[in-house]
């Protein structure tokens, strides 16, 4: 009877310590940005059915390659179920030597360094693979070198464990947000061109749950899809360029979420933001400062049953009437009113089959050649009289901008921009210390002439904000702890692009500085006062507070300093994300109050003294012209009229013999202004809105 027990006993340590390992085969990874895969086959009755008492429990390799973070790496089971082992981790650094991905090891592959020698939690759970499907067949080791042509590696050894205490697969089953479904058909989503999937939309309104077996009622439909980004494509999080399309492939404009109608679309990931508030706060200030921002919502997303995380889904910055609204410029508009706009410039990552080199260098970086790309039209069907055309627009901007006379209202360079979107855009990257505000990344946009006045360029949308609103290891402007540092100033920094540095020229003159430090007073009563900007955070860490619990899960990298390097602590909680983002803003607030150039008593004109509620202006706002109107008027009156910005000074005087005169401002800025009536009998004062 003892040996019974005793052989009870040992088949019972068997059954709880089982354990076999298969090996798969071997390879270079080719360095052209494809799929490649290496094979092993899994036989055995016990492997019929992978769950928590006998599933996967590790897969362990040897790579060799000389920059890590270059590399996508997944496992694949039979029936075509795939894990993300780790993506985009360690950097420049050389090889995986010993690495093994265990759900049970104590800290995550993100936290590790090159070559990741011991054994760590992979990026998403290693238990979707135990969730009953049948293990035996052929596994593959999947592995994409994302940045192709320049660094090469081999598979030296890899091997999958099978064993009892598997994990249990991540459930996600509903969410308060928006959840969006992709398949691609076990196609692999690649970094151009990119590939047929299909996606759905699954969102029951605010406040209601959204559950993923819910049919999609938002869009279910074709797309196309690949990678976008370049920073950011390389974080374990991948970011997506998304186009709604129709069975033949040709595009479908389709309004998403609310947004209206279009075909071209992203998908921002949040790896490198975990406030999930980086972009969107500087979009939603923008949009009510009266510009144009990209629209978006927050969502869950799921990308062949792998949940994916928060992301963005939002407009991309385009040409169109709910977009950048200027005019459509088509190739055969080579003449005229036609050929002045309308034109996206873009200041990024350039060569010369996409741009043209400026004839000026940056005032305070006379050393720097600066690039302009064209962003519309693009460089393919752009023609060359449209390229003359804006090319000598900017060229003559630059010219006003850099004469001695650059600040006149009349010759200077305000002929040719639009100040007040300048002035916002300086405010939020300023605000938001943005590291790519002023040097890529950088929006322009001009509209078309008409008969009566110059189409100004204007400064905007605000893009990309994932290294904004932190403090940065990225030279000491954006690495201070105290709020200070100036952005626009980034040429100071070596970067790796390079800024035009128009805006340290617009400082120099007195006038632009008293309208930005007006613009600012003006703002922190209202959307930039801290009650206003914490009240938004506050809202959507609410709204998010669900949905970054999965997050931070999938990801692991809450409390690590990941992606942009920070040069504080990384929090290890949500609620402490949110508190160290809140402290960042009031420090630079205070800054900026102290900083901000500009002369605030040039912020109110006095219009008291002898005024009159008899004076009308019409229409009021007004575009091209305006009439005069009084009661105090006699029908001999002869009245001088004086045109005064908000900095009291003169920008047009004229006389008229009566009220049916009209008066011409079309050349004129948009904004707030006084007009003084004088007669040989009194004086008069009044608001007018030039738009």
């Amino acid at each position: 009877m003892k040996k019974f027990y005793l052989l009870l006993y040992f088949l019972f340590i068997l059954s709880t310590t089982f354990a076999q390992t298969f090996s798969g085969a071997t390879g270079p990874i080719t360095d052209d940005g494809q799929p490649n895969e290496y094979v092993v086959s899994v036989s055995g009755a016990q492997f019929s059915n992978l769950n928590t008492s006998l599933g996967l429990t590790q897969v362990c390799l040897n790579i060799t390659h000389t920059w890590n973070s270059d590399l996508n790496v997944f496992l694949v089971s039979p029936n075509g179920t795939m894990v993300n082992l780790f993506s985009g981790i360690g950097g420049d650094g050389d090889n995986f030597t010993n690495t093994c991905l265990n759900q049970s090891a104590p800290t995550s592959i993100n936290t590790g360094s090159s070559p990741f020698t011991g054994t760590f939690k992979p990026q998403e759970t290693l238990g979707n693979f135990n969730n009953g499907q049948n293990g035996n067949g052929v596994w593959k080791l999947r592995i994409i070198d994302t940045y192709a042509f320049a660094d090469t590696g081999s598979v030296l050894s890899w091997s999958i464990t099978f064993g009892s205490n598997a994990p249990t697969p991540f459930a996600f089953t509903s969410s308060n947000l928006p959840i969006v479904i992709i398949n691609t058909n076990g196609v692999q989503i690649q970094d151009e061109p990119s590939i047929n999937a299909t996606m759905g939309i699954i969102y029951n309104g605010v406040g209601a749950t959204n559950l993923v077996t819910d049919a999609p009622n938002d869009y279910n439909g074709n797309i196309l899809i690949e990678y976008r980004g370049n920073y950011s494509q390389s974080l374990p999080q991948k970011p997506y360029k998304i186009e709604t399309i129709d069975a033949a492939n040709a595009e479908l404009d389709v309004s998403l979420l609310g947004m209206p109608a279009e075909h071209d679309w992203l998908l921002i990931a949040n790896y490198n933001d975990k406030v999930f508030m980086r972009n969107t706060l500087a979009y939603n200030l923008f949009t009510n400062m009266g510009h144009y921002a990209t629209r978006h919502q927050y969502c869950e997303v799921v990308v062949n049953g792998s949940y994916q995380g928060i992301y963005i889904l939002m407009e991309s910055i385009k040409r169109d009437n709910n977009r950048v609204d200027i005019a459509k410029l088509d190739p055969d508009e080579n003449s005229g009113l036609d050929l002045t706009g309308g034109y996206i410039l873009k200041n990024d990552l350039s060569n010369s089959n996409d741009s043209w080199l400026l004839n000026f260098n940056p005032i305070d970086h006379p050393d720097l050649d600066i690039r302009l790309i064209y962003e519309y039209p693009k460089p393919e069907t752009i023609s060359l009289q449209q390229k003359t055309y804006i090319q000598s627009f900017i060229n003559d901007y630059e010219t006003a901008l850099y004469s001695s006379n650059f600040s006149s209202p009349t010759s200077g360079y305000r002929n040719f921009i639009d100040t007040n979107s300048f002035i916002d855009y300086f405010i939020v990257n300023e605000l938001s210390r943005n590291n790519d505000g002023f040097k890529k990344s950088v929006f322009f946009h001009k509209g078309k002439n008409t008969a009566t006045a110059i189409g100004k360029l204007k400064a905007g949308p605000v893009w990309d904000f994932d290294w904004a609103w932190k403090n940065i290891n990225e030279c000491s402007i954006f690495s201070a702890t105290d709020g200070s540092g100036w952005a626009h100033l980034v040429n100071n920094c070596n970067p790796d692009n390079y800024s035009t540095g128009w805006h340290v020229r617009l400082l120099q003159d007195t006038s632009f500085q008293n309208e930005l430090r007006c613009r600012w007073n003006e703002l922190r009563t209202t959307i930039l006062s801290e009650t206003a900007l914490f009240n938004y955070i506050d809202t959507n860490a609410l709204y998010l507070n669900q949905a970054q619990i999965r997050h931070f899960d999938r990801w692991g990298n809450l409390g690590l300093n990941t992606g942009a390097p920070e040069v504080d602590p990384d929090p290890n909680t949500f609620a402490g994300q949110i508190t160290k983002f809140k402290n960042w803003i009031s420090l630079r607030l205070d800054w900026l109050d102290e900083n901000i150039p500009g002369n605030p008593a040039a912020c109110s004109l006095s219009t008291s003294e002898n005024t009159s509620n008899t004076l009308q202006l019409y229409p009021n706002p007004a575009d091209d012209y305006f009439f005069i109107q009084s009661s105090d008027w006699t029908a001999n009156t002869t009245a001088k009229i004086r045109i005064i910005d908000l900095f009291g000074r003169t920008i047009h005087q004229t006389t008229i013999e009566n009220s049916n005169e009209s008066i011409t401002i079309s050349n004129y800025q948009s904004g707030t202004y006084f007009v003084e009536v004088l007669t040989d009998t009194s004086k008069f004062m009044t608001k007018l809105i030039i738009q």
